[in-house]
C-alpha cells in the first residue's frame, strides 16, 4: 500500500523516515519530494509498505502526530489511473460540441 505523507519537517531524510515507518513493517519503498533546482525537501512524500494491514496501522499511529514540533498528516496515497498526466505548456485541448 502507498501512503502519502504531507507537513514533514525539511531537516528529516529519507533514511529516518525509513526507519520511523519501519517501526510497523517491512518498507517497500519511500521517497520524500524535493524542490528540483535547490535539492530542498518540499515538506511531504510517499512510503510503500509490504503489508496492507501494517500500512493502516502505520496511517492510524502517524496521523496527526507530533514530529519534530510540526503535525504531519498520513494518509492512503490516492492512485491515479494511467500514470502521470503532465502537461508540457500549450493549451489545453477543449471539446467543442457542433
Amino acid at each position: 500500500m502507498k501512503i502519502f505523507i504531507a507537513g514533514l519537517p525539511f531537516e528529516v531524510g529519507e533514511e529516518e523516515l525509513t526507519a520511523v515507518f519501519g517501526d510497523f513493517g517491512p518498507v517497500k519503498s519511500l521517497r520524500i519530494v524535493r524542490d528540483r533546482e535547490t535539492g530542498q525537501s518540499k515538506g511531504f512524500g510517499f512510503v510503500e509498505m509490504v503489508n496492507d494491514d501494517e500500512a493502516k496501522e502505520a496511517i492510524r499511529n502517524m496521523d496527526g502526530a507530533d514530529y519534530y514540533g510540526r503535525r504531519i498528516s498520513v494518509a492512503e496515497a490516492d492512485e491515479k489511473p494511467g500514470g502521470s498526466k503532465r502537461s508540457f505548456g500549450g493549451r489545453p485541448e477543449r471539446s467543442f460540441n457542433r
